[in-house]
């Protein structure tokens, strides 16, 4: 069952804030607790009634957008919106779930939904991991039970803020850990660190092409620092 997820909205145009609700509503999954034209007045509200995700727009008279999430880091979710799209960087140094460039269309917002849902089940659903066994064995805590992992099986990994999704090539988990966390694991030695959301393991890689690796099924971004990281491949 899809949890119900509180969002607050921030920003000083109010055409843009309006457009920004009237998404939402789409959503019966999110729930609107209050909408502010100022920061000033969207951080009382949140001081007041933390809400699980934030919509806030960057470029904002006195405190902005970026400022503001950084006295809300504790709110686990944040979207932010702009015209700016120079403050990208920015905004994923403050863990932004998204980033959404004004104008938005109907479709785009629909990608920012479907990734907020996707986060607060796999909050609601996330698993521990809890010790290595052997050289090729991991086991995950599933609630009571103890579910075994292959780690020839695991393709990737994917940074979601304080979890980490655990891809095999039949499922995926979710464990409380940061990925930086994660790589440091011993068992996790033939992983390598492809994005800042990414770390691949490299018997995976078929193919690397301009800004991306093909791993199994799947196509992954390549961050511009982690390139180095692929050059053993190279002939």
């Amino acid at each position: 069952m899809t949890p119900k997820i509180s969002c607050l909205v921030v920003d000083d145009d109010e055409v843009d804030l309006r457009v920004t609700l009237s998404h939402l509503e789409d959503y019966p999954f999110l729930e609107v607790a209050g909408s502010y034209d100022s920061a000033a007045t969207g951080l009382a509200a949140a001081q007041k009634k933390a809400p699980d995700a934030l919509f806030l727009d960057i470029d904002m008279p006195g405190m902005n957008g970026l400022e503001l999430r950084e006295q809300l880091l504790h709110i686990p979710a944040c979207i932010f919106i702009t015209s700016y799209p120079d403050y990208a960087l920015e905004g994923y140094d403050l863990a932004a779930l998204d980033f959404l460039v004004k104008p938005f269309s109907q479709v785009r917002f629909a990608k920012t939904a479907a990734r907020l849902q996707d986060y607060f089940i796999i909050r609601q659903k996330a698993e521990i991991l809890n010790h290595t066994l052997g050289a090729d064995t991991i086991f995950i805590k599933d609630g009571t039970r103890q579910v075994k992992l292959q780690l020839h099986e695991i393709i990737y990994f994917e940074a979601l803020n304080n979890y980490t999704s655990i891809v095999t090539t039949t499922r995926k988990y979710a464990v409380l850990s940061t990925l930086g966390n994660l790589l440091k694991e011993e068992a996790f030695g033939n992983f390598i660190r492809i994005h800042r959301s990414f770390a691949v393991q490299k018997h995976f890689i078929e193919k690397i092409g301009p800004g991306e690796v093909q791993a199994g099924h799947v196509t992954l971004p390549v961050g511009r620092i982690y390139k180095d990281s692929l050059n053993f491949l190279k002939p």
